[in-house]
């Protein structure tokens, strides 16, 4: 690790501080000896753990926070330019980064860095990277955008000339970065509030893909639409891997998907057997995610057996199909799908795993996916026994009026599927524990604040 940007900067502030990835950035530089403070709208566990390592966070933005003693301020994209730190640090002519620029000069410092992206599952892959690089003990730096209970939260400081992050597109975040190796999971049309057009989605992970250098690795999902546009012209090598199509450089056979939530399936490597990986996860979905991770710490030299064992240590992460426990002989499991594909995929796992009925409770996240993506909304659902859709999770828009969850369920019901609209999470509470049974299974599903259900109904605080 060449230890290049602290050089520069001595002081940093974090607009936004309580962020995940914002949280283990200020964490990093904080290990580096750069005196780090921040702000953030509310007192967290996250928060009290930076504190503890002796970060000052301030609760609520004022612009009495910022002081010529900082050389650098960092915010996020969801920090408006009317932010009151924000424009004091233009005020005082102090260096402004946003979160994306400041990952990807941290980035740089590291020899052997691996940028996960795709639409969905780069929480899980990320962590599955940082599994198998634990495994092989090369001491990594993780930056991670959920909880990994291997390492004790979302970052873990290593000394290593390894780092492993998520690589977000959402406002071209991940053009900023210049990864050793990449990783493309998937790309389906999101962030449309954004990009407008799945045509510039695509265009953007085609430039993302151009960043990776000539001795690096692109690796990538072959059943992506159009894959062929996407590694054309590449500086780099790349590799393919897939499930389904077996000419794809790394392949699964042989699949196994167990009653217990287990998958077994032998990894194969340029038409080579490598061996057998267990999965202690379901859903053919993290198969995939499974070989992406095996392409990448591959390249970068981990033998195949530190491969399996990693894979087979990861036990999940936070809010991705994560066992919150059981009520009334209910199991519930909690997961951070806010996309169709994602909801498919998640009830598809749950599927594999024994159970009564299937309850599905889906919160949508922000008005603009929601619009964009309703009718796809609409056939979701179909591997679920029982539906309830919650009231639209704002984030940072606006209501515009154009859609709305009573809608969604009235046009899933047309379906001939089992939905209910219940919009309060307090409501919706009250009434699964009125209507589960024993033997059934519940999944939360949601990137907003959905995931309180499934702990109230097992903690037994309705």
């Amino acid at each position: 690790m060449i230890d290049g940007f602290s050089i520069k900067y001595k002081n940093v502030y974090f607009i936004g501080i309580g962020g995940i990835s914002m949280s283990g950035l200020a964490e990093i530089l904080k290990s580096r000896g750069v005196n780090v403070a921040g702000t953030d709208m509310k007192i967290s566990d996250t928060t009290k753990h930076l504190e503890n390592l002796g970060v000052k966070v301030n609760i609520g933005h004022s612009k009495e926070n910022i002081t010529k003693d900082f050389d650098l301020v960092v915010y996020t994209a969801a920090v408006k330019e009317d932010n009151p730190e924000l424009l004091k640090a233009k005020e005082l002519s102090i260096d402004i980064m946003d979160r994306a620029e400041l990952l990807g000069h941290i980035m740089a410092d590291y020899e052997n860095s691996v940028a996960v992206s795709g639409t969905h599952g780069k929480t899980t892959t990320t962590s599955m990277v940082s599994e198998i690089l634990l495994c092989a003990d090369t001491d990594p730096t993780i930056s991670v955008g959920g909880i990994l209970p291997s390492i004790g939260g979302n970052t873990k400081v290593g000394s290593s000339k390894y780092f492993v992050a998520e690589a977000c597109e959402y406002f071209d975040s991940f053009l900023k970065f210049n990864p050793l190796v990449g990783i493309i999971l998937n790309i389906e049309a999101d962030h449309l509030d954004y990009f407008k057009t799945f045509e510039n989605v695509k265009k953007s992970f085609h430039k993302f893909a151009m960043r990776i250098p000539k001795n690096g690795t692109l690796i990538v999902n072959d059943e992506i639409e159009d894959v062929d546009i996407l590694t054309k012209d590449l500086n780099c090598k790349f590799e393919t891997y897939s499930t389904k199509n077996s000419s794809a450089n790394w392949f699964a056979k042989n699949i196994i998907h167990h009653e217990n939530g287990k998958n077994t399936f032998t990894v194969c490597h340029n038409g080579e057997d490598l061996g057998e990986v267990t999965l202690n996860i379901p859903g053919e979905h993290n198969i995939s995610n499974a070989l992406g991770a095996c392409g990448a710490t591959f390249s970068l030299g981990v033998p195949f057996e530190k491969i399996a064992q990693g894979l087979m240590n990861y036990g999940g992460t936070n809010r991705r199909f994560q066992r919150k426990g059981m009520f009334d002989g209910v199991t519930v499991i909690d997961d951070y799908a806010h996309h169709p594909t994602e909801i498919k995929a998640t009830l598809t796992a749950g599927n594999n795993v024994k159970h009564n009925r299937l309850w599905c409770v889906f919160q949508p996240h922000t008005y603009t996916r929601t619009y964009n993506l309703f009718d796809e909304f609409t056939e979701a659902f179909d591997d679920a026994d029982k539906i309830i859709i919650a009231d639209i999770y704002a984030a940072r828009e606006k209501d515009t009026g154009l859609v709305n969850s009573k809608a969604l369920a009235d046009k899933i019901k047309e379906k001939g599927k089992d939905v209910t609209y219940i919009g309060s999470l307090d409501d919706i509470v009250k009434y699964l524990k009125k209507e589960c049974k024993e033997g059934d299974l519940l999944i939360t599903m949601g990137a907003g604040d959905v995931n309180t259900v499934g702990e109230r109904l097992v903690s037994g605080e309705l």
